[in-house]
């Protein structure tokens, strides 16, 4: 059974930092493609980032430059380093793998931008 994990959440300043990570159980292989999404309350769940097996990236307009997105494929683990973090980024962040047309989710990982 695949399963994604997320951590690295909580609680942080805005324009702090933290660093997210989702590992990857249960799969023979690597996921094609590993993103994260994010559901704030009220509103719908969006991409954030997303990185292909091949290191090909893609970022949501309103956290360029601010976030980057990595993995590791020895380790089947996929990070989001988010800089810079603003009130608006509080959400609930999902992680997401895709391998051979399924898709798979982690249980989400709490982010609060406050004061």
């Amino acid at each position: 059974q695949v399963q994604l994990v997320e951590s690295g959440g909580g609680l942080v300043q805005p324009g702090g930092s933290l660093r997210l990570s989702c590992a990857v159980s249960g799969s023979r292989f690597n996921m094609n493609v590993m993103g994260w999404y994010r559901q704030a309350p009220g509103k719908q769940r969006e991409l954030v980032a997303s990185i292909t097996s091949g290191g090909s990236t893609v970022y949501a307009d309103s956290v360029k430059g601010r976030c980057l997105i990595s993995r590791d494929n020895a380790k089947n683990t996929v990070y989001l380093q988010m800089n810079s973090l603003k009130p608006e980024d509080t959400a609930v962040y999902y992680c997401k793998g895709q391998s051979y047309g399924y898709s798979y989710w982690g249980q989400g990982t709490q982010v609060t931008v406050s004061s």
